[in-house]
């Protein structure tokens, strides 16, 4: 039994290494394989925009067919292999529309990687406590996170000798690896999958979006995960018209991953229970005025590095925050309801209408466009000041 889990963690493990990095490997230098092809900066937020939407719409469609199949390895598999395959598409594209389509057919392959990964790796976990599996979902993620970060470092080291065209057959040599290791995971899951929504769940986003509490956060999501669309699209750009080569920058990128997970796994709980989410969302909202303002004003290494590391605050601090709120001020059978609002509106489609926003502001002021994400941080700051827990029993 032992000699068996073993193996399924194994199997586990490099799965989500391989997607992971092959995520790393490609997507923080996305934009400058466009900007290499000469589009401009609204073209760009466009393109990266058109991919987030389709992320979205695909997730979703590809999970429920997943469910209705009762198949999730097998279109696991099947996407990751359409993922390697389209991403290939980069290579020879020219022009904006085609790069365009390319991207959104991209997105609309990858976008069920993350979930459905994770459906298979919570089954497999969900037995451990009656003797079954002995992984944890934790450590499957921090895996993932880690291998984001390494194929991040070494997408920057190799794009230096090769040329920015490297991310591509990275990334298609780490997801072609992902799809056999799809197939050898087990799938332990729950009969019956998914339930379909019923018209009282339904009738449920009136009763959510009628709690102050729950409103603010969504909100908060919106103005503080929002404000990291024009990082996500144009740090890379930026740092590579100030002279910052891709080696760097993919450590610097790195190092905002790598606080992530410390935050997430050793600091971000007892610094919550310290301050309460009202301080820490406060915290989050005054880290992201300082991060985006020193964007704005500067390139110098020293300084980037310093805060790059402020992403630990920036995101997960304030993540962890609302999920906290989240499970206190929801009820119980809408608490599915709220995290899919949360997710979809509060940080998909916010980022996705900030990132086509960011296109044209990066054409006008460049870097100092910065400063419009400093203050959608900084308007957050009153709002957080707001957050009250709720009474216990109140739910």
């Amino acid at each position: 039994m032992i000699s068996s889990s073993r193996s399924m963690l194994c199997r586990f493990l490099i799965l989500y290494g391989s997607l992971y990095a092959g995520f790393g490997v490609q997507s923080p230098y996305l934009p400058i394989l466009l900007d290499n092809r000469h589009l401009r900066p609204e073209t760009i937020g466009l393109a990266l925009a058109a991919g987030m939407a389709m992320r979205l719409m695909a997730a979703q469609a590809v999970a429920r067919l997943a469910d209705r199949l009762d198949a999730p390895k097998v279109i696991l598999a099947l996407c990751t292999t359409a993922a390697a395959l389209i991403g290939l598409g980069y290579l020879p594209a020219q022009g904006a529309w085609l790069l365009i389509a390319v991207g959104v057919l991209h997105s609309a392959a990858l976008a069920p990687l993350p979930p459905l990964s994770d459906t298979l790796a919570l089954g497999a976990a969900a037995p451990a406590g009656s003797g079954g599996a002995v992984i944890h979902y934790g450590w499957l993620r921090g895996c993932g996170s880690a291998a984001f970060a390494l194929g991040l470092v070494l997408s920057g080291q190799v794009i230096g000798h090769f040329g920015i065209v490297v991310i591509v057959w990275l990334n298609t040599a780490l997801l072609a690896a992902a799809a056999p290791m799809a197939l050898g995971v087990p799938q332990l899951l729950a009969t019956g999958g998914h339930p379909q929504a019923t018209p009282s769940q339904a009738r449920g986003v009136g009763v959510l979006l009628r709690l102050p509490l729950y409103r603010k956060m969504v909100l908060l999501a919106m103005l503080i995960l929002g404000s990291h669309a024009m990082h996500d699209s144009f740090a890379m750009i930026r740092w590579s018209r100030a002279g910052i080569s891709p080696g760097t920058s993919g450590i610097l990128w790195s190092l905002s991953v790598a606080a992530e997970v410390v935050v997430f796994l050793l600091v971000g709980r007892p610094l919550l229970d310290r301050i309460g989410p009202a301080g820490a969302a406060m915290l989050s909202a005054g880290a992201g005025v300082v991060r985006w303002a020193v964007m704005a004003e500067t390139a110098w290494l020293p300084a980037v590095a310093a805060i790059e590391p402020l992403h630990g605050l920036t995101f997960a601090l304030l993540h962890l925050t609302c999920m906290r709120l989240l499970a206190q001020c929801v009820p119980r059978h809408l608490e599915a309801t709220a995290l899919t609002i949360y997710g979809t509106v509060g940080i998909g489609i916010a980022t996705a209408l900030l990132t086509l926003a960011c296109g044209p502001i990066f054409e006008r002021f460049g870097a100092h466009g910065f400063w419009a994400m400093a203050a959608l941080c900084a308007a957050a700051l009153p709002l957080a000041l707001t957050l009250r827990e709720p009474m216990a029993g109140s739910r």
